[in-house]
């Protein structure tokens, strides 16, 4: 029995550090689709009305981006955690409550702390509960995967989000008002980025950038495989 025992032991000690790196390894993986190879507004299109909406100036985008990601995150634990127990028939409307919640924790904290920020992005923040990215995230991933990895999912999804809505907000306000947080910079503007056909201009160019990007490391990768 007890060489029974210690065989079954020296077996099963392997096992954790796999586990271990199996969570790192699926970590990686998700804070790589979030910030690169699936950015919700570069690579997946969603959330584009706030987007080009918002990224007139840096301020605006850095406001509706943490405004976002801290919906999502929130959003994304509470719902892994009550996904055995939501009904399958409703969950869509479990999952727009639970969002409109924060979404209005959110709102209210800006129009008590950041006033001026909260009335130049006005709608838009109460329009984060029928954000595709939100309710996207909550159906596809929150809904099937345990805490952690929602939590890292909306880190990493609203981050990418925001980082994109930021280059967007960078460019536009730089080249399309020749300032930078309200001091000017450039001496000419190009008044077309600051247009609203001027955040698809930037968006296009943004996204041709992203997707040459994407094939260099595929392109690098394969090459790695085949070595």
């Amino acid at each position: 029995m007890t060489e029974n025992k210690t065989a079954q032991q020296a077996v099963q000690t392997p096992e954790a550090p796999e586990t271990q790196a199996k969570k790192q390894g699926r970590i990686k993986e998700i804070v790589l689709n979030g910030l690169i190879l699936q950015n919700p507004i570069l690579v997946l299109f969603l959330g584009m009305c706030a987007t080009m909406a918002v990224s007139t100036s840096l301020v605006n985008a850095v406001g509706m981006g943490l405004s976002t990601t801290a919906v999502l995150i929130c959003s994304n634990v509470v719902i892994s955690l009550l996904r055995k127990l939501i009904p399958k028939e409703v969950r869509i409307a479990c999952y727009v409550v639970v969002i409109a919640a924060f979404v209005t924790i959110v709102d209210l904290l800006l129009k008590a702390f950041l006033p001026s920020l909260s009335d130049a992005l006005g709608i838009f923040i109460p329009l984060i509960v029928v954000n595709c990215i939100i309710l996207g995230r909550a159906e596809a991933f929150a809904s099937k995967n345990g805490p952690l990895y929602a939590a890292v999912d909306g880190v990493s999804m609203g981050l990418g989000f925001t980082l994109a809505l930021c280059a967007m907000g960078l460019i536009r306000e730089l080249l399309g008002g020749g300032a930078i947080l309200g001091h000017q910079v450039l001496p000419e503007k190009a008044i077309l980025l600051a247009a609203p056909c001027g955040g698809f201009l930037v968006l296009g160019c943004l996204v041709a950038l992203t997707q040459y990007l994407k094939a260099r490391v595929a392109n690098k990768k394969k090459g790695g495989d085949e070595a």
